[in-house]
């Protein structure tokens, strides 16, 4: 079993950063592919972006690009999803996710956290 518990979101107006934070608990978190999806009120859940295991690989979803940078800390325990430029239509649930494999933009994870909502303003 694993663990997640997302952290760091928050109310926030266009145009504003935040960083989210995902901290992992339960086994040995190197081991796991990670992932970030959200999920707005009546939306289909979405993918954000995704790391695999040693950092150096990264996806990321077309409203992500160019915007958000995804990074985890092996030694922490946690992936982080940083949101620069925020527009109103990043309002959502942000979950993370774990998976025991390579990365993929489909929600084929093996583990879910609670999410944290981030609201942005216009």
């Amino acid at each position: 079993q694993v663990q997640l518990v997302e952290s760091g979101g928050g109310l926030v107006q266009a145009g504003d950063s935040l960083r989210l934070s995902c901290a992992a608990s339960g086994r040995t978190f190197s081991a796991y592919a990670m992932g970030w999806f959200r999920q707005a009120p009546g939306k289909e859940r979405e993918f954000v972006a995704a790391i695999n295991r040693s950092g150096g690989g990264s996806l990321y979803g077309d409203s992500a690009k160019g915007r958000f940078t995804i990074s985890r800390d092996n030694a922490k325990n946690t992936v982080y999803l940083q949101m620069n430029s925020l527009k109103p239509e990043d309002t959502a649930v942000y979950y993370c996710a774990a998976r025991g494999s390579v990365i993929t933009p489909t929600p084929q994870y093996d583990y879910w956290g609670q999410g944290t909502q981030v609201t942005v303003s216009s």
